[in-house]
């Protein structure tokens, strides 16, 4: 189980590794797997139950006390005046026990057209017992990364709003053990942007709900785990767009459809000239010599740019870099929800394919949100794993001590 978990940990740091160690040939350009690969990919893990219940949808999913990770601007249209939200993700749990990851979210109103939050993400890798080469330990430590965010969002106009997120994140999976050499805690600051729409309409006498939203999401600094000047690597910088459409059935039930793509904004790896011994071979400035993409080792805002046209494999290849997931929610009577949901990567880009599920319960003070994933083509680390969010309402609390909510201890929520 140690052995496993320092495995575990070392792919990690190998993940985050410089794009550019990726070698393909020409032969391979038409049905090869060429995945993107970044620093600090527990970014892109999905914190809350809610979502992750429903493929992993979010940008546009209103009322959402999780929205710093989603899309910061659905704060502004938040319909209640501050709340606290706890996720729990088990990582692993199949074969780990003390892997996991946890999120921690909070907003506040400021007034009728603003809002601000924050939230706290905490990846444990658990404890390992670290060896030298004559398998004698040196130690043991527990590998973690951790974000800090803080974000405020403003409605420019009745239905449309903007958002800022700004981002520190830690990264430290060795605490200095020497492994090969010497690798150190990987910092960076990062920042999101982020717009929503939300307006409602009615179609066929029925009230019906609909939101858009777009986030550009982690733009910051490259992660270096070594001492040395080089070794920088991309952070998870990506690009989220999504729908929602809600029908109130009747005066009991609604059912809500929800969309996102996600694209990563990054380069990807390109193709290099090999040797007969598979090496790459080295132009006269020392330099890997390119026979088709671009070169990945740029600078950030360089590489967001790129990263729509630097495919090997041209715009063919640029389609199978969008990641497709889809989401529905039943509610009845405001009270008790049913969700599920499906995402899909290329096989080409990850093969991450999945079916999840998942059931929600408000009450007039906090809400319970569980969630559950089955993986098609490869497995998932969140395999057999139930994951949840509890979320408290602090306009609830005032609520209560001044007179008790309609029908008893419910109170229906937003929609």
């Amino acid at each position: 189980m140690k052995l496993f978990k320092l495995i575990l940990t070392v792919s990690l740091f190998i993940l985050a590794h410089r794009l550019t160690a990726q070698q393909l040939t020409t032969s391979e350009l038409d049905g090869r797997r060429n995945t993107i690969s970044t620093a600090v990919p527990f970014l892109m893990i999905t914190p809350d139950a809610r979502s992750g219940a429903m493929g992993d949808v979010g940008v546009a999913s209103p009322n959402d006390m999780n929205a710093i990770h989603w899309n910061s601007a659905k704060l502004a249209f938040m319909e209640k005046k501050g709340g606290i939200s706890i996720s729990y993700t088990p990582w692993l749990r199949s074969l780990v026990p003390d892997v996991s990851l946890s999120y921690l979210s909070v907003y506040k109103e400021i007034n009728n057209k603003s809002s601000f939050g924050g939230s706290l993400r905490y990846f444990s890798l658990g404890n390992i017992q670290f060896t030298d080469i004559n398998a004698n330990p040196t130690g043991t430590y527990n590998p973690n990364e951790l974000a800090v965010d803080g974000a405020y969002a403003r409605k420019l106009s009745e239905h449309f709003s903007l958002g800022i997120a700004m981002r520190y994140i830690y990264s430290n999976l060795t605490g200095g053990t020497n492994l090969v050499n010497t690798i150190r805690a990987g910092q960076s600051a990062a920042a999101d942007v982020t717009a929503y729409y939300h307006n409602n309409t009615r179609i066929e006498g029925y009230k019906t709900n609909y939101a858009f939203g777009a986030a550009v999401t982690n733009m910051g600094t490259k992660i270096n785990y070594s001492y040395n000047a080089e070794g920088e690597n991309f952070i998870p910088t990506n690009l989220r767009i999504g729908g929602y459409g809600q029908v109130e059935i009747d005066k009991f039930n609604s059912v809500a459809l929800l969309f996102d793509a996600n694209k990563l904004l990054v380069p990807t790896p390109p193709v290099y000239e090999l040797d007969a011994n598979g090496k790459p071979v080295i132009d006269s400035d020392g330099k890997k010599i390119i026979i088709a993409g671009r070169q990945s080792d740029v600078p950030i805002f360089q590489g967001m740019i790129q990263s729509f046209t630097d495919a090997p494999g041209g715009y063919k290849e640029e389609l199978k870099e969008i990641n497709l997931s889809t989401g529905i929610e039943y509610w009845y009577d405001k009270q008790f929800a049913l969700r599920a949901g499906y995402f899909h990567e290329s096989p080409l880009k990850g093969n991450r394919q999945y079916i999840t599920i998942g059931a929600g319960i408000r009450y007039n003070v906090f809400s319970l949100d569980f969630a559950y994933l089955f993986s098609f083509q490869q497995r998932n680390p969140l395999d057999n794993t139930l994951r949840f969010t509890l979320a408290f309402d602090f306009e609830a609390f005032t609520k209560q001590d001044e007179e008790p909510a309609p029908g008893g201890i419910f109170a229906p929520p937003a929609n």
